[in-house]
């Protein structure tokens, strides 16, 4: 029983799997401390035209939408923006534009920091 319990707890964490985005480094990155929609742009943002609100997948079309929809009622209009790093900088323009128009108020971008 011992060992099946550290074989779960050693292979649960990988079982959660989640966006793979190589986030850009920065000297002075900050831990994001509230719970605030975060949006995520894959490399393979520019073959499928998929962006993620939290974890799931919207298609481009019906993303600004979504976007009006979950900002519907909420005092705190700011989203993060996740973007991979070796995306192109008019797909992250393209999409901070569309999130400007559906309402958001401020975008913050996210960040991994450098390792000294």
């Amino acid at each position: 029983m011992l060992v099946l319990l550290i074989i779960f707890m050693v292979t649960a964490p990988m079982l959660q799997s989640g966006i793979d985005v190589k986030l850009p480094v920065a000297r002075r990155a900050s831990a994001v401390e509230t719970a605030a929609v975060t949006i995520t742009i894959p490399l393979s943002f520019r073959r499928d035209q998929i962006v993620y609100i939290g974890d799931d997948p919207v298609r481009s079309v019906v993303f600004q939408e979504r976007i009006r929809q979950t900002m519907e009622g909420r005092t705190n209009k700011q989203v993060y923006l996740r973007g991979d790093r070796g995306i192109e900088y008019q797909d992250l323009m393209t999409v901070m534009s569309r999130l400007k128009e559906a309402g958001v108020e401020n975008v913050g971008l996210l960040a991994t920091e450098i390792d000294r």
